[in-house]
């Protein structure tokens, strides 16, 4: 069985998705949707940048979205379909489309709103991330409890054995660090990220867009996609909605995802999309598991094979 995967923020860098799409007009026709879809040229900030307005997450979101889904239709058109799908955070919406619960126009209008909700939930410099490196899960949530005090601070990601990212208010997040490397972490660091998200201070976030998601519409999934929040897959339209919802706010389970999917039988992957980070996370994960890129053109001709 194949897995696709489908990165989140973190992963862009100028000129993504822009050799895809002067090879294949199904790449190409992605980008143009999404340029419609927006009012705007984001094919223009992909391919051409400049890259400090592709960092910002209001334009990170869709942009990530826009390159993963244009080489996923790039897989689709050479015959490869999944047999179940995942995304890290923002790639949850990429892992929807593919899966036909929802469309992309859809996906690339609630991304641009959900990047700006997030953005604003909390002003510059209040709140931070950071990733606490070799200390398993259970120690970092003891360090995270220990470091809260009167603030917000939890964990938001649980991205591979050792490594778990936490967010919260700035100082919070300060304190946790320094208590990690006192409990044995090999690294606390934090993060370059203009908001911490996945953790109850994106509430504002989630109410915000919880109108938009509540309007646009979700059809079943044609393949399972096993979402973040309950690391488990959903079965209808609704069910994939509520899990976008409640996900703004709450931990990203990847460790548990993947391994729910090797459960299932999947150990082969594709990661649909620009980077690399989720082949790193997934063999750290599971050991046996083989993850192919798919970002270029080239790609393709290994995924075959």
């Amino acid at each position: 069985m194949r897995g696709f995967v489908f990165p989140g923020q973190g992963s862009q860098q100028v000129g993504m998705g822009q050799e895809l799409a002067e090879a294949e007009s199904v790449a190409r026709e992605v980008f143009d949707e999404a340029d419609e879809a927006l009012g705007e040229s984001l094919s223009g900030l992909c391919w051409g940048g400049p890259e400090s307005d592709l960092q910002l997450t209001a334009n990170t979101q869709p942009a990530i979205l826009t390159t993963s889904v244009a080489a996923l239709r790039v897989l689709q058109q050479a015959g490869h379909e999944p047999q179940v799908v995942a995304g890290h955070s923002l790639g949850e919406y990429s892992a929807l489309v593919a899966c036909g619960s929802l469309a992309f126009a859809d996906a690339v209008r609630l991304v641009r709103r959900r990047g700006q909700l997030m953005q604003e939930a909390v002003p510059v410099g209040v709140g931070a991330m950071a990733a606490i490196l070799g200390l398993d899960d259970a120690a970092v949530r003891d360090v995270v409890d220990a470091s809260r005090g009167d603030e917000v601070l939890d964990v938001a990601n649980l991205n591979a054995p050792g490594q778990t990212v936490i967010a919260g208010h700035a100082s919070a997040v300060e304190r946790a660090n320094e208590k990690a490397q006192e409990a044995g972490a090999r690294r606390a660091v934090l993060l370059p990220v203009s908001a911490p998200f996945h953790c109850p201070l994106m509430q504002p976030a989630r109410e915000g867009l919880l109108p938009m998601l509540e309007a646009t519409e979700f059809a079943d999934p044609r393949v399972p996609i096993v979402v973040n929040v309950d690391a488990a897959p959903v079965k209808t339209g609704d069910e994939a909605r509520d899990a976008l919802v409640r996900q703004i706010e709450s931990p990203v389970r990847w460790v548990e995802s993947i391994e729910h999917i090797v459960e299932q039988g999947t150990t082969d992957f594709v990661e649909v999309g620009p980077g690399g980070v989720l082949r790193g996370l997934i063999r750290r994960i599971h050991k046996g598991a083989k993850v192919l890129p798919m970002s270029a053109p080239a790609d393709l001709e290994k995924i075959a094979g």
